[in-house]
């Protein structure tokens, strides 16, 4: 007997069916929980983002992993409360990033650019952050975004 045939004999709603097939499937279901807003304050500006939060260990193992495009604009928030010392990599991720190292006052600690994809090199944070923002390579030349720089959301005390 196959599986839907299975399926069918036990007469299971397709709801639960959806269920258990996303996790069987982590990467499939594996999107951080909500949108929020972002500004980054530099020199030249203020700039907004709207990004993925990942709070949850899945959601900061998976990261952005597996996904093929990323938006200007758009970006994920890593939240590594407390603050801490943070190492990430780019294993299974096919876009580059900028990697926004953010201290809990707010203040961009270091920026990690143009991050090759698919490596398996450790990108530390070099001190202490509460958070890491991904966004799409080029962004930080882009809008003159550098370390000292200051993060609005409400992750960070500075806020």
């Amino acid at each position: 007997m196959n599986f839907v045939s299975f399926v069918v004999r036990l007469r299971l709603p397709v709801w639960l069916i959806l269920i258990a097939a996303l996790g069987a499937f982590p990467s499939l279901g594996a999107r951080a929980a909500g949108i929020q807003p972002l500004e980054i304050v530099t020199k030249s500006g203020v700039q907004m983002f709207s990004v993925e939060m990942a709070t949850t260990e899945e959601e900061k193992t998976t990261g952005l992993m597996y996904r093929k495009e990323l938006a200007d604009g758009k970006g994920m928030l890593f939240d590594f409360s407390p603050e801490q010392e943070v190492s990430m990599w780019m294993k299974n991720t096919y876009i580059s990033l900028d990697m926004i190292f953010i201290r809990a006052d707010g203040r961009i600690l270091r920026i990690a650019q143009n991050t090759e994809p698919l490596s398996t090199r450790i990108i530390p944070s070099g001190g202490l952050a509460k958070g890491v923002l991904e966004v799409i390579a080029g962004t930080a030349q882009k809008y003159g975004i550098k370390p000292g720089d200051r993060v609005a959301h409400p992750l960070f005390n500075g806020h």
